[in-house]
């Protein structure tokens, strides 16, 4: 069986498909993500708290990390 992944996903899945690291993701939600956008918070009651799980949009992500081809340094 092969699974594909949803549009929003779990951290633990957004580590596994894109090879970003815990650290990288919670300075990009800082600095660079939107609310909204690249994440969003969850919770079980429907009120999502600023400590709330997130859950991650793997197809914004890919976008952002794709916007970081041109900003490449150079050798």
């Amino acid at each position: 069986m092969q699974l594909a992944p949803n549009k929003w996903v779990t951290e633990t899945v957004l580590i596994a498909i894109t090879g970003l690291r815990e650290g990288t993701i919670r300075r990009a939600r800082k600095t660079s993500w939107m609310q909204g956008r690249e994440y969003l918070h969850v919770s079980p009651e429907g009120e999502p708290k600023p400590t709330s799980e997130c859950m991650y949009n793997i197809e914004a992500i890919n976008k952002w990390i794709e916007s970081q081809i041109k900003k490449q340094p150079r050798n």
